[in-house]
């Protein structure tokens, strides 16, 4: 379809596009399964969801190959327009087929592929529907208006077809990026795009606003294609509120008045409300939009507190160069805290000790969560590190457990790790989340500090976490880690914590790869050894851990006299650290907390 053929299709009507494609297909083929693998193994059920679009939304490569299915990009999108071809045929009047491509997801807001990467997954999958015979492709769901504008450019390279290029908004009317309706659509109407609007998320009220800010752009034409309200999980499945066809029939006539040519519905909606939809246009003409002189507000625009130094004591030890010392504390397997009181007691009463940090499922195995005994040491006035991963909760669980940390645990600092998978753990045959990674998760912490939530929405008030990063500095692929280092700097780290050391001489190698400095105070991590055997298994056995030849054998020879050895090097090690680096935590061997006074006394 060329792009005037559109323009004069939406010039003097109305076009309704089709409904919800991912919640249609949850009924009818259950959660646990791929859509758009659908198109391949149960083609029937795309087919009888009655559909414009192409079942395409997440048929990207970097999508699929987290489902193992990265090299069937091209194949599912192929599959996806021949079912839609077939449904057109079967159609009792005309209708376009349009590619629907979704956003890369969570996966390209936290870990940042480089945008030349970016732009050839949104181009293979583009390029696939249009040797298929796309009529327009349809850009949906994109909370970030970068990554729709290089998905844009991406088609814009090959294609010459008509695109839709809708956003999604929070309630506040934000996009992820904090962007108002208004901004994104005049930064779009600079491209060659020949409709904008919004979809999914909202439902068809809160929509209006939006597309009356849109509309405010001038000269553009809109899209609208809502939810059917908010969602509710029963069971397994996730159930959408019965908003009635005259509900939808009566957003289509408000809609067109703002200006609005295409018209459709996202989650939750059903054949009858697109038919609700379609009767109400019949006999509307879009309107030309509203007169706005100042953004339509859909709620309170999102503000971020402007960056500001930590408020934690660690962090001002470390910005007044005082050697901090930590010593590292697993939780309790069970309920009871009086031992971990008593330990913790009993180091920091040696006075040579500025805070306790606290493993979080370490090797994937249950204990007490880490941000809970962090606020129980808080509350007895020990400072503390606890350590959160990734692994077990998803971004809306980490936002909410950190902000309970923060305001009513009193935790000030926090450890940013992904966390080890649990296959390692006693529960194998559990999940990990990982929705995003320890950079990931800087990043959100850096947003709580400036007093918005992931999805740029207001929180009422700032955490002001000091932020600290994992880094291993004996990594297998050190041009790997040197690069996850400095992207959890430029998250927002304040500080790192080392894997634990044995040679001074690694934290040197790693220095010079990154320039001679680190760009944050860094603790290494000092870990005395018992014994020959204990050192050779954790060199072998524990990823991240390389201890010297030299060492190995120092200890060998010891014999008897290794345990002594062990600690004598932990002492070295420690005052190494005071000469070049910002401090240090300690590990007790097996647990036994007090033999860490025989290495910092």
């Amino acid at each position: 379809m060329k792009i005037d053929d559109l323009n004069a299709r939406l010039a003097d009507s109305v076009l309704i596009a089709d409904g919800a494609m991912g919640s249609m297909l949850h009924e009818v083929a259950g959660s646990q399964r791929c859509f758009e693998e659908l198109n391949v193994t149960q083609p029937e059920a795309v087919a009888g969801a009655q559909i414009i679009e192409t079942n395409t939304f997440g048929a990207n490569r970097q999508k699929l190959a987290l489902l193992g299915l990265g090299d069937q990009a091209t194949p599912f999108n192929y599959r996806g327009v021949k079912i839609a071809r077939e449904a057109r045929e079967a159609a009792a009047r005309e209708v376009l087929i349009a590619g629907s491509i979704g956003p890369l997801g969570i996966v390209r807001q936290v870990r940042e592929l480089p945008a030349v990467e970016v732009a050839e997954i949104f181009k293979e999958q583009a390029l696939a529907l249009e040797e298929r015979g796309v009529d327009l492709f349809i850009l949906e769901t994109f909370s970030d208006l970068d990554e729709l504008l290089t998905a844009i450019a991406a088609i814009r390279s090959f294609s010459s077809l008509p695109i839709v290029a809708q956003l999604t908004f929070s309630d506040e009317g934000t996009t992820f990026g904090g962007t108002r309706p208004l901004d994104a659509a005049l930064r779009l109407k600079e491209k060659n795009v020949q409709v904008i609007g919004a979809n999914c998320t909202l439902g068809p009220q809160s929509l209006l606003p939006l597309i009356g800010e849109m509309a405010a752009a001038g000269d553009v034409r809109l899209s609208a294609m809502p939810n059917a309200g908010f969602p509710k999980r029963v069971g397994d499945r996730t159930i959408y509120p019965k908003s009635s066809p005259e509900y939808f029939a009566l957003f289509a006539r408000e809609a067109a008045a703002l200006g609005a040519r295409i018209l459709g519905g996202c989650c939750g909606t059903t054949p009858e409300h697109i038919r609700a939809l379609a009767e109400a246009v019949k006999t509307l003409r879009p309107g030309k939009g509203v007169e706005v002189t100042a953004p339509v507000r859909a709620g309170p625009e999102a503000k971020r507190v402007a960056a500001r130094q930590p408020e934690s004591r660690l962090w001002k030890k470390l910005q007044a160069k005082h050697f901090v010392v930590s010593v590292e504390i697993d939780p309790p397997k069970g309920v009871s805290l009086d031992r971990v009181f008593e330990q913790v007691d009993r180091i920091m009463a040696c006075g040579k000790v500025d805070a306790i940090d606290i493993n979080s499922g370490t090797m994937a195995r249950v204990g007490m969560d880490a941000l809970m005994l962090a606020a129980a040491l808080e509350a007895r006035g020990v400072e503390t590190i606890p350590h959160l991963t990734t692994r077990d909760l998803n971004i809306i669980g980490l936002q909410a457990m950190l902000l309970g940390a923060w305001s009513v645990g009193g935790v000030r600092n926090i450890l940013a790790i992904t966390g080890d998978p649990p296959s390692l753990g006693d529960h194998p045959e559990t999940s990990g989340v990982y929705e995003i990674d320890s950079v990931g998760l800087a990043k959100v912490l850096t947003r709580l500090n400036q007093g918005t939530d992931w999805a740029g929405k207001t929180l009422g008030g700032a955490t002001n976490f000091t932020i600290g990063v994992a880094v291993n500095p004996v990594a297998d692929d050190l041009d790997y880690e040197v690069e996850r280092f400095l992207k959890k700097v430029e998250a927002g780290a304040h500080f790192a914590m080392t894997q634990p050391l044995f040679d001074p001489g690694h934290w040197h190698a790693f220095l010079k790869r990154i320039g001679g400095k680190s760009p944050v105070p860094a603790l290494v991590g000092i870990w005395p050894l018992n014994s020959y055997k204990q050192a050779l298994r954790l060199n072998n056995e524990v990823p991240g851990i390389v201890i010297p030849g030299a060492v190995l054998k120092e200890l060998e020879a010891a014999g008897a006299a290794a345990r002594d050895c062990g600690f004598a090097l932990a002492r070295r090690m420690l005052e190494w650290a005071r000469s070049e680096l910002a401090g240090a935590y300690l590990i007790p061997p097996f647990k036994r907390y007090e033999e860490i006074l025989e290495v910092i006394s």
